[in-house]
């Protein structure tokens, strides 16, 4: 019996070695580490003469170039990630940069670029194309932008913030794998002591990136305990230093009038223009509009009107506009043509300042209205560029606006925010003349939104709102809409012999009256005393620069005590 049952155990014992001896091995091959090294370039998937860009630590789709050792960006990336204030002119073929002082200007393919119109020898192309694609010099773009880089084989890591983030020092040699997985491929080493950045920490793994910008996955066994790292920009090397944005301001509020003049002869109606205002400081004559589409304008501008003025005690800003010569002639001018074209740009800024400093103003201001979406880059530009020009010239630039809304963000309330003196709220027109549709002209909901908006964008200090000096009567009769202006001189006068008394409404803000006669309705929400107060109370109360008016000739005294009053607020 005993001889049979040795054999026996013999075998199993045998069969158990061999299964241990397997299960060993498989366990073996489960903790042995993999040996495979990744190719980099697959790894960043990009070929020959093109790098992989990382935005902070996120990977783009786009590529960068990399030519004769420079990097190239496309300009389109460039605009979307890091500074749009780069212009490329399509049709003369030439990359602008725009400062507080003047422009850079790079013409592809050409080594270095201008600066001010002083040449500058880079050492590589500022600009090239890519076919028909503008792509920009890494050091180019660095040197005019808030931005550090660095460049490897493979890949271009970009950083446009500097924000805190966790770091662990490796405590022993290790791989930088590809995934959290001993068996996944290596994309490089971690040596003891290397500073690795944390980018997630997961149960036995974290995801980490290391100083040449790779991303990966090291076991945390191989990890010291965490800290956190505030980084300083590394700003890149250049004697280039971005100029201020200096503004030629007021030492006090502004209280501007605007003064509507429809010819030369105009200009002899200033003493009666101002003869009951008070307050004022700075008027503004409709001297000026674009006449053609080359840059040229028309003007009825007198040295001798500045100077009666300035007797006055008032700074002149003339108004130069894109509609009245329309409306006079109706010849069709168009925005995009002259602001799209670097050379009709240039001549008519450079009109504007030659002008303005043979009839001894003080500003210019800028009263475009028919600016279409198309033309948003086009106008941003022009604003820059014209900025620097007034800037040199000690020329105070202020830029009218329609109250901001979504169907006019082409004016370009943050470019005006950043290089303009003043920012001019249009605040009426909330319901206009023609509009066929009854109502205030200037709500005071409407004004609160509107500057609200505004300083999103503008500075308090910058930002000016502008006060009607009238209103619309509202004629229905039927379905028929028809309207006429009435002005604060003579709406009083208009309402008594109506024999109607207005009600405060508490919606707008404003006295409003309603009447019928002869079949038909009519409706008012009047501007006066009390609904120019309350929206002087919300323009006190957001720190706004000052307030203008339109326009001279409409106001009462007892209006322009309250603007008045409001400048010394």
């Amino acid at each position: 019996m005993k001889r049979k049952i040795i054999p026996v155990l013999i075998a199993l014992i045998l069969i158990v070695l061999v299964v241990g001896v397997a299960i060993s091995m498989r366990q073996k091959e489960k903790v042995s580490y993999g040996t495979d090294v990744m190719d980099l370039r697959t790894y960043f998937d990009v070929e020959e003469g093109k790098l992989a860009i990382y935005l902070q630590e996120e990977r783009v789709a786009e590529k960068a170039l990399l030519i004769d050792g420079t990097c190239y960006l496309n300009l389109t990336f460039v605009k979307s990630y890091l500074n749009d204030q780069f212009f490329y002119d399509w049709t003369e073929k030439k990359l602008i940069y725009t400062d507080a002082l003047g422009s850079f200007v790079a013409t592809p393919g050409e080594d270095g670029y201008l600066q001010y119109g002083e040449k500058k020898n880079a050492g590589y192309k500022a600009c090239i194309l890519e076919g028909e694609s503008p792509f920009l010099a890494l050091p180019f773009v660095g040197m005019l932008s808030s931005l550090e880089y660095y460049v490897n084989d493979y890949r271009l890591l970009i950083k446009t913030s500097w924000e805190p983030y966790e770091s662990a020092q490796v405590t022993a040699d290790t791989k930088i794998r590809y995934q959290g997985d001993v068996k996944s491929e290596i994309l490089c080493d971690a040596k003891v002591g290397e500073s690795l950045e944390i980018m997630e920490n997961l149960p036995t793994w974290s995801r980490v990136r290391n100083d040449e910008g790779i991303i990966g996955y090291v076991e945390n066994t191989c990890l010291g305990a965490s800290w956190t790292v505030t980084p300083e920009r590394k700003p890149v090397k250049s004697d280039y230093e971005a100029p201020e944005y200096t503004s030629d301001r007021l030492y006090e509020k502004v209280c501007l009038g605007w003064h509507a003049i429809g010819g030369v002869g105009g200009n002899s109606t200033l003493e009666e223009m101002v003869a009951n205002t008070e307050g004022m400081n700075v008027i503004s004559p409709t001297w000026f509009s674009l006449s053609d589409n080359e840059g040229g304008f028309r003007s009825f501008g007198e040295a001798s009107y500045v100077t009666r003025a300035h007797k006055y005690g008032y700074e002149v800003w003339p108004a130069w506009d894109d509609f009245n010569y329309r409306l006079e002639t109706g010849e069709n001018i168009d925005d995009t043509a002259i602001f799209s074209s670097s050379e009709k740009r240039g001549k008519l800024i450079s009109n504007m300042i030659n002008t303005s400093k043979s009839l001894g103003v003080d500003g210019i201001n800028l009263d475009f209205e028919k600016i279409g979406a198309e033309c948003s880059e086009y106008y941003g530009q022009f604003l820059r560029e014209l900025s620097a020009e007034c800037r040199k010239n000690a020329l105070t630039l202020s830029v009218d606006n329609y109250m901001p809304n979504e169907g006019n963000k082409q004016y370009r309330y943050d470019v005006q925010g950043q290089v303009v003196d003043y920012v001019i709220l249009m605040g009426y027109d909330e319901h206009w003349h023609g509009s066929k549709n009854p109502g205030s002209v200037a709500s005071i909901g409407f004004i609160t939104d509107g500057i609200t908006k505004t300083l999103e964008n503008v500075p308090a200090e910058k930002l000016i709102n502008a006060v009607p000096f009238y209103t619309i009567l509202w004629k229905l009769d039927g379905t028929e809409v028809t309207d006429e202006y009435l002005t604060l001189v003579n709406q009083a006068d208009f309402i008594k012999r109506m024999k109607v008394t207005p009600v405060w409404d508490e919606g707008t803000c404003q006295n409003y009256a309603e009447w019928s006669s002869n079949g038909k309705t009519y409706k008012v929400w009047l501007e006066d005393l009390d609904s120019i107060s309350m929206k002087l109370n919300v323009m006190s109360a957001k720190g706004l620069a000052g307030v203008a008016a339109w326009r001279l000739g409409y106001g009462t005294q007892e209006i322009w005590t309250l603007l008045s009053a409001f400048k010394q607020m």
